[in-house]
């Protein structure tokens, strides 16, 4: 979710691969420990559920042998792969591929949460309460007081005129102490960037948005596709919730 993701520095056991290449489908890595069904992997481009995006899918494999991933979180220093069936060994050289269909979905998802989130900032001033996204849809909540239907027609269409605008998207690390003196890196109303993380990654929507952030996302606002609003919910007296869908890209 943007500004939610896991913030991740340099100091990790497992080098997280989706960081610097979101379009990474597949990697060689190497076993370092095995806990029932749950491996830990030497490197990894599997992203782990957190700040709203949900963890990869996909497959491990060696030799003739693959494991179906069917979860993937982080703990610690550590990226978890949940797999089915007898796990491979420590020190077994292995096959990582990345169920490309649904980390793309989820992609094109969280730049589009991107793009919702810099247009309302930019017109309300208001910040990310909360969010999740699911395989067809995704929800955030803002500091909202007031959400009338022509409200949410204009924020729909301000949306979609910045997705068609052909944004790039770009990531970069920034040091501590860089995005400490930029208040709008962080656009939940409170700061989830842990303070031991340094440096900070973040994502802009270059014309739009920057702020820190660790998920996957698209290089082009227009990958993203039409952006629409299917719902909307009060969800307290400043808090309201919008939830949102993206139309099926063309062939």
């Amino acid at each position: 979710m943007p500004g939610m993701s896991f913030f991740v520095g340099w100091n990790v056991m497992t080098d997280l691969l989706y960081l610097d290449d979101s379009y990474l489908r597949s990697f060689d890595a190497r076993v370092l420990d095995v806990d029932d069904q749950n491996v830990v992997l030497d490197r990894s481009a599997f992203y782990p559920r957190g700040g709203g995006q949900m963890a990869d899918r996909g497959r491990l494999a060696a030799d003739d042998t693959s494991w179906p991933v069917v979860a993937v979180e982080k703990r610690g220093s550590d990226v978890i792969h949940t797999v089915e069936g007898p796990p491979p060994r420590p020190g077994t050289e292995v096959k990582g591929t990345v169920d490309w269909d649904f980390r793309y979905q989820m992609m094109r998802t969280h730049s589009a949460l991107h793009v919702l989130c810099g247009v309302i900032y930019h017109q309300y001033g208001s910040h990310v309460t909360g969010c999740q996204m699911y395989p067809d849809r995704a929800r955030m909540d803002f500091t909202l007081a007031d959400l009338t239907p022509e409200r949410v027609q204009e924020i729909q269409r301000l949306s979609n005129e910045a997705i068609q605008a052909g944004f790039p998207v770009r990531v970069r690390f920034l040091p501590r102490s860089e995005a400490d003196i930029n208040p709008e890196l962080i656009r939940t109303k409170i700061n989830l960037v842990p303070a031991h993380v340094d440096p900070v990654r973040t994502v802009e929507i270059v014309g739009l948005d920057l702020q820190a952030d660790g998920g996957t996302h698209v290089r082009n606002t227009l990958e993203i596709g039409e952006l629409r609003i299917t719902k909307t919910e009060n969800k307290g007296r400043e808090n309201r919730r919008i939830e949102i869908a993206l139309s099926p890209l063309a062939d």
